[in-house]
């Protein structure tokens, strides 16, 4: 394993998230593990490459939500890091509740 130092300045908070997803068009089951107002992390045991462009359908509770993005990072084995795509005012309500959930969890 690598010595290296990695920091990461990130301009949202993260939340740990687990959710069911689906990674439209590849038909194998994935799951959200972390949750940010920018993006996601997809626990995929076949990620998809950097920089190719995904349409997730991320299922919480009892509300469903489809989002376009581009992958940022992958770990091999592990999953991705997607970046959502612009949202929509739908799409952005539905991540706000989600949001605002996991944050009241922490206080």
């Amino acid at each position: 394993m690598s010595d290296t130092i990695y920091t990461v300045a990130r301009t949202t908070p993260r939340f740990a998230f687990i959710a069911e997803a689906e990674i439209v068009g590849m038909g194998a089951p994935a799951r959200v593990s972390e949750l940010s107002a920018r993006g996601c992390y997809i626990d995929s045991i076949n990620p998809l490459p950097k920089d190719a462009n995904v349409r997730l359908r991320i299922r919480y509770g009892c509300s469903t939500c489809d989002f376009a993005g581009t992958v940022i990072y992958t770990h091999a084995g592990f999953g991705m890091g997607v970046v959502f795509a612009p949202l929509t005012a739908e799409q952005r309500s539905t991540l706000d509740v989600w949001l605002d959930e996991l944050a009241r969890k922490l206080d």
